[in-house]
């Protein structure tokens, strides 16, 4: 799958894709019905499948100072739209020249004169333009008119609600990881650089890596068990990790710390992916840090036992 930064000066190999119009962000239950549709529509044009999406996020650009809310890293967008199908990835610059494009201009400049596209399939409830002003009624007429195949995917829905990227969210940020896991199929995952931290849990047989979550949105506070893939490794190896402030420890700053098991290599400066495959417990501040560190251990012993009776590497 290649990659292309923008819409413009392309070559005409990498125009006259079937793309799927979205953010994308998580590629969930959701996504994968207006791929799903997309790729039906390529097969019927003959047409490779692409897809079209928007960097950075809408809501980062609108609201930079808002909430981390990132669900994956670039590559695993990108490692999933492939699975998917997609022979191509358009990320289209959201600046300020994009946010005030109307919904004509949108077409003509990006999906018409840029991308050169057959065909665009998008979620029902797809907005674009300035202030949102074009939906998906008026993407198909627009798109009509220049001879472009517009069709939408009816919304994805679990239990009568749609399947989002912000229920996805909600989920993590209660703890529901196994929830979270079915509609972004598999577990949620992050990466990060392993940073130095204050080494506390070394001094107890419970060293960490230290990780921050940067602009990933947040989960819920507490202690998950983990499996982590390092640089260079085909395994994922099982551990315990604790999401929060440390308020034991009157820490301050969110941190993600990730202990695993078996495993005393020096991985510092390294970027590691974590992913959660389930909740344990809530952060909570404990007397001492004797009590802290029996905690710990039946922490550890009940993340070991979860993972030890799921599937994968152990």
């Amino acid at each position: 799958m290649r990659v292309y930064e923008g819409y413009s000066g392309l070559a005409d190999d990498a125009r006259g894709a079937v793309i799927a119009l979205g953010n994308f962000d998580g590629v969930h239950s959701g996504h994968r019905a207006v791929l799903d549709q997309a790729r039906d529509l390529a097969r019927d044009l003959g047409a490779p499948l692409g897809v079209a999406l928007f960097q950075p996020h809408p809501r980062r650009f609108f609201a930079p100072d808002s909430a981390p809310f990132k669900l994956m890293s670039h590559g695993w967008r990108n490692e999933k739209l492939a699975a998917a199908g997609a022979a191509a990835v358009y990320a289209l610059p959201f600046d300020a020249g994009m946010a005030s494009m109307s919904p004509q201009a949108f077409v003509d400049t990006v999906l018409h004169a840029g991308l050169g596209i057959r065909g665009v399939v998008t979620g029902a409830d797809f907005r674009f333009g300035k202030g949102r002003a074009g939906d998906a009624d008026q993407l198909e007429a627009l798109c009509a008119a220049r001879g472009i195949t517009a069709r939408r995917a009816e919304l994805f829905t679990d239990s009568e609600e749609k399947v989002s990227s912000s229920r996805i969210r909600q989920a993590l940020a209660a703890g529901e990881v196994d929830q979270a896991a079915l509609w972004l199929d598999g577990p949620w995952r992050v990466e990060g650089e392993v940073r130095h931290g204050d080494k506390r849990g070394r001094t107890i047989g419970f060293p960490t890596a230290n990780v921050l979550l940067g602009e990933y949105t947040r989960p819920a506070k507490g202690v998950y068990a983990v499996r982590v893939a390092l640089p260079g490794e085909t395994i994922q190896r099982p551990g315990v990790a604790n999401f929060g402030v440390r308020p034991t420890v009157d820490g301050s700053e969110e941190r993600l710390e990730v202990h695993l098991f078996d495993f005393d290599g020096d991985i510092y400066g390294q970027t590691i992916t974590i992913a959660f495959e389930a909740f344990l417990r809530e952060e909570r501040k404990f007397a001492d840090f004797a009590a802290l560190k029996l905690q710990i251990e039946a922490d550890a012993d009940a993340a070991r036992q979860m993972l030890s009776a799921t599937a994968g590497p152990a």
